[in-house]
């Protein structure tokens, strides 16, 4: 009887939460941006979980973000009063408590383009929606029903993803190339982000932050190959320009098309563009290089705690390695988010 009326009454706690919450969850899809871990537990190159990533994580662990330590969902997450921390939905050490809160199904490596995914073997878009869909029936299990409708359609769903498509796909090899000249390969991955919106809305999801692509050609990695001038390379900027057009022209139309859709596009290129030009400005002394190892070439296993040449201090950098930003950096661009286009989820 006592633990019958102890599951009522937390079953009651849980349902006024979720009643007053604005957002009680933040519900993650995308590439390594925003994984936190998940290919850590599939059999993949493309991992970070080993040091010096994670250096200045909580504890000094190595998560299997791509960061010296946290990473923009991360931050967001903490914004709207929810735990510092959205864990990887593959991760064991986490369960369905703490997902109920906050989960990612990102993997890093991954693009819209099943050819992208295929590239480094790692989790595709559609596979990240098979997980959520078990995490809907594994969260109803836990919640009941009426708390899991609550938490679905009050969460914030965020959609980081595309830059691989271009760079470690299109780019890299010459299969799409022969299919698309790069204005109509947009157009394929813009369908393809048509349709995950409208197979999430039918799934019950609401506030959803779809995300642009940064610039891209301003990587230290795509820097480092553009010699003699190491200048970042404009041309690979213009498309992620054009494509955050295109991203951004379908959240219009998704918002007039698609009932109790509210829809937003998280546009990081301006934010970030501005950080590598004008560093210091936001605290930052060096945006041309990366902080690990030699800050040209080097992620994933080729950055490692041997190399003796890792700055010693990531705050001062923009990127974390060739790819990726640092902790500081992720910061500064999630602030920067979550003070204007998601504040009207707040």
């Amino acid at each position: 009887m006592r633990i019958q009326i102890l599951g009522f009454w937390l079953q009651f706690l849980l349902l006024l939460r979720l009643s007053i919450a604005k957002v009680p969850a933040i519900i993650v899809f995308g590439d390594s941006s925003v994984d936190a871990g998940n290919n850590n537990f599939i059999p993949t190159i493309a991992r970070s979980n080993f040091l010096p990533y994670g250096r200045d994580f909580s504890g000094g662990r190595a998560t299997g973000r791509f960061c010296n330590g946290r990473i923009a969902t991360d931050f967001i997450s903490e914004a709207f009063g929810l735990p510092p921390y959205v864990p990887a939905y593959l991760d064991p050490a986490f369960n369905i408590s703490n997902f109920a809160l906050g989960v990612t199904f990102a993997s890093a490596g991954t693009g819209y383009d099943n050819a992208t995914s295929s590239v480094l073997g790692v989790i595709p878009l559609w596979k990240e929606m098979e997980y959520y869909k078990e995490y809907v029936t594994r969260l109803r299990a836990h919640q009941g029903d009426w708390n899991t409708m609550l938490t679905i359609t009050k969460a914030l769903y965020v959609v980081s993803i595309g830059t691989n498509d271009f760079l470690e796909n299109y780019y890299a090899f010459p299969m799409r190339r022969l299919q698309y000249n790069v204005e109509a390969y947009q157009d394929f991955l813009i369908r393809i982000a048509r349709n995950f919106i409208v197979d999430l809305h039918a799934l019950g999801a609401r506030k959803i932050s779809l995300g642009g692509i940064p610039p891209m050609g301003c990587m230290p990695l795509e820097r480092a190959q553009n010699v003699p001038t190491r200048d970042c390379v404009e041309s690979y900027n213009m498309v992620a320009m054009k494509f955050n057009s295109k991203l951004s022209h379908l959240v219009s139309q998704l918002n007039d098309q698609v009932p109790g859709l509210k829809l937003v596009f998280s546009n990081p290129y301006n934010k970030f563009l501005d950080l590598i030009r004008n560093p210091t400005a936001y605290g930052f002394a060096v945006s041309d290089r990366a902080c690990c190892a030699t800050g040209t070439f080097e992620m994933g296993y080729t950055c490692n705690v041997q190399n003796p040449l890792t700055c010693p201090n990531a705050t001062q950098y923009v990127f974390w390695d060739a790819f990726h930003p640092t902790e500081h950096t992720y910061k500064v661009v999630a602030d920067g988010i979550v003070g204007t286009i998601l504040r009207k989820f707040m």
